[in-house]
């Protein structure tokens, strides 16, 4: 049975005992219904023409057709959700219904997502927790989009060298994604104080054939799958259980994540292909940077974004609007695509600029 018909029957039981309790169905309908008189209903039809006409505010809803009946003295005033019913069952109502437009698509800001052709898995760190004896804990997440694989992993302060660490791990039990989005933190990205900055992680994606993506600074549209998987670690885990030390956040964690992997393998069809790891890989933070990597901005009142500390002229006419910017190495060039959550199979190229990475020794 369903999980509404489950909680109505609950809801009846109550706090009876259950031989005490009347299980027989009930009918949908009141047994009282109270309807308002019908001389009350054409005084507020009538009140709502002659407002319509002679109102000086120019008001003729409910709340002033509630006011007029006091201002009146009338024996019966009607409440004002009262009025606004009368008004809808007669069909008096001028205000129009907002139009709810479906959500995008997962993934919409990449077509190969959008159509369910490619995985991303999303990466994120949970800040500002800390164990009754004052050590600080910091949590580094990853959710995959379409088969809602999730990972958490609690330990001290996180750098970017635990990011490579833990994310390779993960990647050679689950296999390889995509895409792999962060958000624009020092330790996914590199260092913002100093230009062309390329950090570890997006070496470490790139060596693997992963295309690495970044979301808008300050935009958590993008990022709600995580967020939403943070706030449930926090709620299920952290806030759930009183934790002595770093090792008894780990063993709730892990059971956590045992727990969510055997529900969505369950409830949750097999996301796209991910690709094996390669046996003879290893990271070469020296190597040549080959491949793409994409950046989701949204562009100044100038239609300009900032990249790696360069500015660059998207669209004059493309102010304020989302851009996805596609860094190609091997062309050294960035490519520009508009972005509108309302027409999502809409990406339009804007426009191209000649980029190029310096060619520098990586400092490990």
């Amino acid at each position: 049975m369903s999980l509404h018909t489950v909680q109505r029957w609950v809801s009846r039981a109550a706090d009876t005992r259950l031989d005490r309790v009347v299980w027989t169905d009930r009918p949908p309908t009141a047994h009282h219904v109270h309807r308002t008189d019908r001389d009350v209903e054409v005084r507020v039809l009538t009140l709502r023409q002659s407002l319509r006409v002679e109102s000086d505010l120019g008001e003729f809803g409910a709340a002033a057709i509630h006011r007029a009946f006091v201002a009146a003295h009338a024996p019966t005033i009607p409440s004002v959700r009262t009025i606004g019913r009368i008004l809808e069952r007669h069909g008096a109502l001028d205000v129009r219904r907002r139009i709810r437009r479906p959500a995008p698509p997962r993934g919409w800001y990449l077509p190969a997502v959008a159509r369910a052709e490619a995985e991303l898995d999303s990466f994120d760190i949970v800040e500002g927790l800390a164990l009754p004896d004052g050590t600080e804990v910091e949590v580094l997440t990853a959710t995959a989009l379409h088969a809602h694989f999730v990972g958490a992993w609690p330990g001290p302060p996180i750098t970017a060298r635990d990011v490579v660490t833990t994310v390779t791990a993960y990647w050679r039990e689950v296999g390889l994604p995509t895409y792999a989005q962060f958000d624009n933190d020092n330790r996914f990205q590199g260092p913002h104080q100093h230009r062309d900055a390329v950090g570890r992680v997006i070496r470490l994606c790139l060596s693997l054939g992963i295309i690495p993506v970044f979301a808008p600074p300050r935009e958590p549209g993008l990022q709600n799958a995580t967020e939403n998987f943070n706030g449930r670690w926090q709620q299920k885990v952290w806030s759930r259980f009183d934790h002595a030390t770093l090792e008894d956040v780990r063993e709730r964690s892990a059971r956590f994540i045992v727990a969510c992997r055997q529900r969505a393998a369950l409830q949750y069809r097999v996301g796209p292909a991910r690709l094996e790891f390669p046996s003879t890989w290893h990271l070469d933070l020296q190597a040549p940077l080959r491949g793409r990597i994409v950046f989701v901005r949204r562009t100044s009142e100038h239609g300009m974004v900032t990249l790696l500390g360069h500015h660059f002229t998207v669209d004059p006419h493309w102010c304020h609007r989302l851009v996805r910017c596609e860094l190609s190495l091997d062309d050294a060039c960035f490519h520009f695509y508009g972005l509108r959550r309302a027409a999502p199979d809409l990406q339009p190229v804007l426009g191209h600029a000649s980029y190029s990475l310096p060619s520098r020794r990586f400092k490990e």
